[in-house]
């Protein structure tokens, strides 16, 4: 269990399929982002997650935030999305060299790479998974072993940590396996997303199994 008893979690899917590819397959999905907010907002949640790395990246360094608003205003309650979490989490590390693995093509790689050099981390390498030309819908269908087997072997021997890109990427349930491989910080997106929502619910309670992060639950910096 990812998160701790008397947290219940509540899903409103966004449209996203293999019909749309690149930046489109995205904005359509967006599209759907004060809806979904307010259809979440009648279970009375008191955080509201967007939970896709790429859309909250794919426009570059402040969408994530515009997006975050745009949540908070529909829903009336705060909201954390992925991508600003995965950096949070990576500076809670000190991390400055990243390695990154993902399951994503080229186009998406790239974009990845632009929005982390321009949080200020030097990107060694981001090596995307040969079998994500299954799409959008086959990303999940990976089991964790083949994303421990890829993932290890993208990290290298000089990066601070391994950031492990998508949410629907099985990547959480291999990250404590991933850090014993490598011996260094893993940051996943859903383990990262976790970390952010339970902090601003105020829950610090350490959760084992899913890496450094939840275990010793750190504190993340203030934002340079």
């Amino acid at each position: 269990m990812a998160v701790p008893r008397g947290i219940s979690v509540h899903g409103q899917r966004l449209w996203l399929t293999n019909e749309g590819t690149g930046d489109d397959g995205f904005n359509r999905m967006n599209a759907e982002i004060e809806a979904g907010a307010r259809y979440l907002a009648t279970a009375k949640v008191d955080v509201i997650v967007y939970g896709c790395t790429t859309g909250c990246f794919f426009k570059g360094p402040g969408w994530d935030r515009e997006m975050c608003d745009i949540i908070q205003h529909a829903a009336g309650v705060p909201a954390v999305a992925t991508s600003p979490s995965v950096v949070e989490a990576l500076r809670a590390f000190g991390a400055r060299r990243l390695s990154v693995a993902t399951p994503y093509p080229d186009w998406n790689n790239a974009k990845l790479r632009a929005y982390l050099e321009a949080h200020g981390f030097q990107v060694l390498n981001v090596e995307g998974e040969p079998r994500s030309a299954s799409g959008n819908q086959g990303i999940n269908d990976q089991d964790p072993e083949s994303v421990l087997e890829f993932a290890s072997r993208v990290c290298r021997p000089e990066a601070d940590a391994l950031l492990c890109s998508c949410t629907a990427w099985r990547s959480v349930e291999a990250v404590a396996a991933i850090e014993a491989r490598v011996g260094k910080p893993v940051v996943t997106s859903n383990q990262s997303t976790i970390w952010t929502s339970l902090r601003v619910l105020g829950v610090t309670q350490p959760i084992t199994g899913f890496g450094r992060l939840l275990e010793g639950f750190a504190a993340a910096p203030t934002a340079a």
